[in-house]
């Protein structure tokens, strides 16, 4: 064999090996993509239940925090009203407003004679000329809480021309409102209210609602003012349906001045 044959023997030789290698650098790369294809198939397969479960976690977070400031809310407003149920305020008014409670055939129950009690106080401390008692009647009742409380009012030595009944309504709203018109009537503008220390707060929203320049004086002795915390959760719901719903289909009766 010439020298001229082997170098070309060599050199076909080497080309051949270059050839297999690309051809098995080809192979890695086809091999190497598709063992990365199948990891990400295998990691989308498990990633997706994960993002599944992102709506329920979404969820419950939203779910937690409305529970959260719910509680929050509830209580502030109980905080709320046990400040107002401390207020007493003595400041002269153009009428004492007590608001009704349960009478039975024309005799005040013994929350209403607390609350015509503390009326009578005020009346004598000079706070006020009148009292205005309030209150309609159930439906088998003879009597009206207002009527039951001018009675009382009467025998306990006020003079029936102090006292006007107000009997319309059969709750603290429609009380409040028919008060509301009786004082446009008569062009009074300041009420002091008088009731349950802890029915203080939701009455005065109210007649603060309808116009009335409130002052508030609760009852300090007898039935209903203890603050006991079926009576505090009961008005604290009452007040946040007030300020969320209630107020907003309330029209001021009294005009602004």
């Amino acid at each position: 064999m010439t020298r001229d044959s082997t170098a070309a023997a060599a050199r076909r030789s080497h080309r051949q090996g270059k050839s297999e290698a690309a051809n098995q650098d080809a192979k890695n790369s086809e091999a190497a993509k598709s063992d990365g294809a199948m990891m990400s198939s295998r990691w989308d397969e498990s990633a997706a239940p994960e993002r599944e479960r992102h709506p329920v976690r979404t969820t419950v977070r939203i779910v937690i925090a409305a529970v959260l400031v719910f509680l929050l809310a509830c209580i502030a407003t109980a905080v709320h009203i046990g400040v107002v149920a401390s207020t007493d305020d003595r400041t002269t008014s153009d009428a004492i407003v007590v608001l009704g409670a349960s009478q039975f055939n024309g005799t005040p129950s013994p929350v209403l004679q607390a609350r015509l009690s503390q009326a009578q106080e005020l009346l004598r401390a000079g706070v006020s000329t009148r009292i205005v008692t309030v209150g309609g009647k159930q439906e088998d009742d003879h009597f009206t809480e207002a009527q039951a409380g001018k009675t009382w009012l009467v025998k306990a030595g006020v003079p029936a021309e102090q006292i006007a009944a107000v009997t319309t309504g059969s709750d603290t709203a429609e009380s409040l409102r028919a008060v509301a018109k009786l004082m446009a009537e008569k062009g009074w503008r300041s009420a002091t209210l008088v009731t349950d220390p802890v029915h203080e707060a939701r009455s005065q929203a109210i007649a603060q609602r309808l116009g009335i320049e409130t002052r508030l004086s609760p009852t300090t002795r007898g039935a209903g003012s203890e603050v006991t915390p079926d009576y505090l959760a009961r008005e604290t719901l009452g007040l946040m349906h007030f300020w969320v719903w209630q107020r907003w289909r309330m029209s001021p009766v009294l005009p602004a001045q």
